[in-house]
């Protein structure tokens, strides 16, 4: 008898008996279904085989041990086979065989991704200063296969810089991130996000904790609006914002002393009665652990009257241009009435005049109408303006 000769199809081709299967890829832990296809079967023997070439089914009956082979659906045209608690050492080539004559064998192969085992960030600076360049590192443990990393801070994605190191069939990758860091990264969330075929939304993340010198600014309490003129208060608030919160804030003059009677309570600085030696900038300094920082204030006072005379004149300005306006309105309104009135009574000149010829028979009993209308004053009425 001659032996068996096992031939590889992915499927058959004529009018025979063909095999048909797929390649299956299947997460670690999950079940992987195997089907083992006949087209134009004849009852033809089908069997499925593990990559070491020992026989899992034989039509419905499975001499191999392992319960975790169990039976699907077996038919004259399908032997499907489920194997559960998928692990990486099932990984391989499982046969499917036809006892025809020539005999029929083709391999299906079981891929089996894993998963990234741990996801961590590692800072390089649990509190950063602003300005400086801090070093973060995102390492995704035992994966297959190699893990792809992302990073981004917030919602902007950033460029790290990737290594992959490998033990037997599994990859550790270690990605590293170098970010410059500002005062508007304080609380700022840093995300390492895998891209990995077998895990969904794996993600880990660290805040920023970043200092920073105070920000200061110079408010004007009193007076709200208008100018700071002689004989006035002025009273001026400081504010600074910083991390860690400023402690120390003081007031100044610049290039000269502090005015005797100027109060300084806090942030608050008050002048009660202004007057121009008061002319000058002043200073608000705050500063931290990280740095100082300032704002200046620039204080010019003018005259107890200044701002009166240009508002005055701007109520003359008005005035006079509201009279000039209605002026104007009423010309227009009097060169429309007198223009009527012209048209109106030249027209009923005209009439009187032609109305001794529209009697007349014939053009000299006309003339001689016109002439003896024109000496009866009674019948003829002309206006004249």
């Amino acid at each position: 008898m001659e032996p068996l000769i096992w031939r590889n199809f992915v499927a058959g081709t004529g009018d025979g008996q063909n095999l048909v299967t797929e390649d299956v890829t299947v997460v670690e832990g999950d079940v992987a279904t195997i089907s083992c296809r006949v087209k134009n079967s004849d009852d033809s023997v089908i069997q499925l085989l593990n990559p070491n070439r020992q026989t899992i089914y034989f039509r419905d009956f499975r001499p191999l041990k392992d319960s975790r082979f169990q039976l699907v659906n077996f038919s004259n045209s399908e032997l499907r086979v489920s194997l559960t608690n998928v692990s990486i050492s099932d990984e391989g080539r499982y046969f499917c065989q036809l006892y025809t004559d020539p005999p029929q064998e083709i391999y299906t192969t079981i891929t089996v991704l894993v998963p990234p085992r741990n996801l961590v960030i590692d800072i390089e600076k649990e509190t950063a200063v602003e300005g400086e360049e801090i070093e973060l590192n995102c390492t995704a443990m035992a994966s297959r296969p190699a893990t792809t990393i992302r990073w981004f801070k917030g919602n902007k994605e950033l460029t790290g810089k990737s290594e992959v190191e490998r033990w037997s069939d599994m990859y550790t990758v270690t990605s590293q991130l170098l970010l410059k860091v500002g005062r508007e990264d304080d609380g700022v969330p840093v995300i390492c996000l895998v891209d990995h075929p077998a895990v969904k939304d794996l993600q880990t993340q660290r805040y920023l904790e970043v200092m920073y010198k105070p920000q200061v600014r110079v408010s004007q309490n009193y007076p709200l609006q208008g100018l700071t003129r002689e004989g006035e208060p002025l009273e001026l608030t400081c504010t600074a914002f910083g991390k860690p919160q400023p402690t120390d804030m003081r007031w100044l003059r610049v290039d000269d002393e502090m005015p005797q009677h100027v109060v300084v309570s806090g942030s608050n600085l008050l002048i009660s009665n202004l007057n121009k030696t008061d002319n000058g900038t002043y200073r608000c300094e705050a500063s931290n652990a990280v740095g100082k920082s300032h704002a200046d204030y620039m204080l010019f006072v003018y005259d107890s009257r200044a701002g009166e005379e240009g508002a005055i004149q701007s109520v003359d300005h008005a005035v006079v241009g509201g009279v000039v306006a209605v002026v104007v309105f009423a010309m227009l309104c009097l060169l429309i009435i007198l223009g009527r009135y012209f048209a109106r009574h030249k027209g009923t000149y005209f009439t009187h005049e032609a109305k001794g010829a529209d009697d007349a028979a014939d053009a000299d009993t006309a003339i001689i109408n016109a002439e003896g209308g024109q000496n009866n004053s009674e019948e003829k009425k002309e206006y004249f303006i």
